[in-house]
This record gives structure tokens, sequence and C-alpha cells, in this order.
């Protein structure tokens, strides 16, 4: 049996380079912190005396299944089923596990690396051979190799990589709430649309009654010669427009019920929701302080995310200017025939470093440094942007919210006075003190501020929904 031979004395150096590769490197990223910007105390468009203003942040009330605010049964059934169904969704949730096994395989580089490529060779050697001994002959070659690297880590470009990796995973992630939350507002909005034109629906369909009972009311005056053919054609007139009217509004209605029906990824041949008119006023949304923004806003999460990756991206950069350290090993067997294949003569083994640089590339390394600051610098940007646009996004609903809440009431003021319009005209006309016209001027005039009644719900639902989505819908930063 023959004495396993001793390992090189350079093994000590080999393990003290193996202890300092697995110790933290030298990081050349810069010391990251999250780009500053002015943040207002309060909302300028919040005002203490509108049930929508500023509510405590720990309250609940937006968070989660936020759309269970609008107390709607329906409505309800439709988001829950969203997540499962809307494609929108998947296609987010894909991109986020490609960029969760992305940061997966950056982090992977962190540790070493193991592999083989067993072979089986037979050949046959020149005629020419300079061994007389070998020339021409058949010979067969069975190896087993084992191959390990392990790059040190000296300066961090693994680490800093595989921490890009993850903050752009996380970025992902953010994105992933951002378009779950877009399309749970869009699907609420359209919802509340059909429910608009179902309250127009109903109130078309009792004008086109009343009209034609009005019509018929003005052919019998008219044989019986007390009114004229002018105010029956005028009736006839009033009439068939809320016939065409009322029937656009069906097309309307078709075409927002076939968007839910997609949203929830249900064919629309499949898909139908019950009339059901839009009444009741959008209920109260706690907007919290601007400071929120920053741990309840997706979008912003997602671009703070990009600016830490780009920071990272740095240091990755900057690593180019410095040697790497590699440690490799290869050890295996290997022989002639089958019989002697793992015998312990048959063994080889060979380990050592590899130092790599770059002593000169024209301004290569330069230019990838500037490249990553300037990714950077855009990251900064466009992370700012955001949280201006969402501070925007809430400043402008609020602004719509405090409108419209003064312009339904006003509204409801005009249709009670139109509506009191009309029972006077009638009145009037019916005592053969006026004449029809000023029925139908009365009538047109309560239908207009009617539907306008309903339009401005339904604007005033909408900004409810898009102050709700601003604000940053459920998704909570610190509940990660």
């Amino acid at each position: 049996m023959n004495p396993r031979p001793r390992i090189a004395g350079g093994t000590t150096a080999l393990l003290l380079l193996l202890a300092l590769g697995l110790a933290p490197g030298c990081s050349l990223a810069p010391k990251y912190a999250r780009p500053s910007l002015p943040v207002p105390a309060t909302y300028k468009e919040a005002s203490p005396g509108v049930a929508w203003a500023p509510a405590a942040p720990a309250d609940a009330a937006a968070r989660g299944r936020w759309w269970t605010l609008y107390q709607d049964e329906r409505l309800d059934t439709l988001e829950d089923k969203l997540d499962g169904a809307n494609q929108t969704i998947a296609a987010a949730a894909a991109s986020f596990r490609a960029a969760r096994a992305t940061a997966l395989a950056a982090r992977s580089a962190l540790f070493p690396v193991l592999s083989t490529n067993p072979s089986i060779v037979r050949m046959r050697n020149s005629q020419n051979w300079t061994s007389t001994n070998n020339a021409g002959t058949i010979t067969n070659e069975y190896s087993f190799p084992v191959d390990a690297s392990y790059e040190l880590d000296l300066w961090r470009r693994l680490g800093n990589t595989a921490k890009a990796g993850a903050l752009e995973a996380e970025a992902s992630a953010a994105d992933l709430a951002t378009a779950r939350l877009a399309m749970q507002a869009e699907l609420a909005q359209d919802y509340f649309t059909v429910r608009a034109l179902d309250a127009q629906q109903s109130i078309l369909d009792q004008a086109v009654a009343s009209y034609r009972d009005a019509l018929k009311a003005t052919q019998v005056l008219a044989h019986s010669g007390i009114d004229s053919d002018e105010d029956v054609a005028r009736a006839q007139s009033q009439l068939e427009s809320a016939v065409a009217q009322d029937t656009d509004l069906k097309a309307s209605r078709a075409l927002f019920e076939h968007a839910v029906a997609v949203l929830v990824g249900t064919s629309p041949a499949d898909f139908s929701l019950p009339p059901a008119p839009l009444e009741a006023p959008p209920p109260a949304v706690p907007a919290g302080v601007p400071s929120d923004l920053l741990q309840r806003r997706p979008d912003i999460a997602a671009a703070e995310r990009r600016v830490a990756a780009a920071n990272a991206g740095i240091g990755v950069a900057r690593t180019a200017y410095f040697p790497s350290l590699i440690l490799g090993a290869t050890g295996g067997w290997q022989a002639t025939g089958t019989a002697k294949w793992f015998d312990w003569p048959s063994r080889f083994w060979s380990v050592g470093p590899a130092l790599g640089a770059t002593l000169f590339d024209w301004g290569a390394r330069r230019a990838v440094t500037e490249e990553a600051q300037a990714a950077f610098d855009q990251a900064t940007a466009n992370y700012r942007q955001t949280v201006l646009s969402a501070f925007a996004s809430v400043e402008d609903n609020l602004a719509a919210l405090r409108v419209l809440q003064e312009e339904a009431g006003e509204e409801h003021a005009a249709v009670d006075a139109s509506r009191h319009l009309l029972d006077l005209a009638t009145t009037r006309f019916r005592l053969g003190i006026d004449s029809y016209l000023n029925v139908v001027t009365a009538q047109t005039a309560l239908l207009s501020s009617q539907e306008a009644e309903v339009q401005i719900r339904l604007r005033w639902v909408t900004a409810s929904v898009s102050l709700v989505k601003a604000l940053g819908g459920g998704w909570d930063a610190t509940r990660g």
C-alpha cells in the first residue's frame, strides 16, 4: 500500500487565502442613503371640516381590501376574483419571479463552484510518435476529474452584484403591487361607471314613460281642437330623442360591462352585471400625512429600491480597477483501464490561486464607472419625480373630492328646482295659460339636471377610488 503523499507547504498560504475570501471584503460602493427631498407636513387640499380629510396614519380603513369601504358586495366579489384571474397581474407576477431567480443566481456566485467532466477515450498514437514503445499503439484513457473554483470577493464585487439583484427583486415585488393596485382601481372605476349608467338608464326610462303619457295627452287635446299639431310634433320629437338616448346608454353599458369581464379574466359572453343604480355618495377615505406615501405607495418603494441597486452597481463598476483572485483545484482519477481506474495510484490533483488584473484598457473601466454613476443619478431623479407626482396625485384628488362634494349638493338643488318648474309648467298648460313648449322646456331641463347629478356622483366616487390608489391602496412597505 502506497503512503499518502504529504501536501505541499503552500497549502497553508492557500488556506489563509480561503479564509480571507470568506471574510467580508472591502465594499467600493458609496454609503447608501435614501435620496432626500422636502416632504410637506400636511396636504394643501386637506380640510379638517370635510369627512375625507386627514385621518390617523394607524387607521386601517383603507388598507388591505380597501374596496370594502364602498359596502358593495358585488364589487367585493369581483375584486376578490381579480388577483387570481387578471392577466396583467399574472404577467407582473411572472416578472417578479424572474427577478427573484436572477437575484438567486447572482447570490450563488458567492459560493464555490464544483464541476466534473468524466470521459472515456480510446485513441491510437501516430506512427511518427517519438517514443518507439508507443508508436502506433492503441490505448484507452479513463478519466474522472472534479474541478473546484472560488473567487475571493476582496472588493465586494460579487457581494454588491448579489445585493443589486436582491434590490431589483424587491423593486419587482413593488411593481407587482403597483400593477395589482392599478387593476383594482380600474375595476372599481369601471364597475361604478356601469352603476352610473344604470342610474341614468332608470332616469331615462322614467322620462320615456312620462313623455309617452304627455304625447298621448297632446294628441287627445289636438283631436279636441284645444291643442295644436305643433305641440304634438314637439312631444313626439322629445319622446323619440329620449328613446334614442336610452338605446345609446345600453351600448355604453355593454362596453363597460365587457371591460369588467376582461379585468376579472372572464369572457364577456359569459359575464353580466344585474342593474343596480349608483346612489350612495362615496365613503370617507383617510388621507393620512404626506410622509405616509413613502411607505404606502409601491411605485415609490420600487423607485427607491432601484436607487439602492444603482448605488451597489457603482461598487461593482469600481472593482474593475482592482485585481481578482480565484482559487482553483482539480482532482480525480485517471487510468488506462477500468480495473485500476479508481485505485490510489490513479489519482491526480492540482491546486493553486490565479490572479487576474487589467493593466490598460483605453478608458473602458472609467467609462463603465461613469455609466454606473449616471444610472444612479437617473434612478435618483426618477425616485424624486415619482414622489412629487404622488404628492400631486393626492392633492388633485383631494381637491376633486372637495369640489365635487359641493357641486353634488348644488346640482341636487338644481334637480329640485327643475322638478318644481316642471310642476308649474304642467299646471299652467293644463289650465290653458301656457303652451306645451314650456312643458317641453321644463322636462328637458329636469332630465338634463338629473343626468348631470348622476355624472357628478360618478366623478365623485371615481375621484374617491383615485385617491385610494394615490395613497397606495392596501399596500404597506412596513409590513414587507
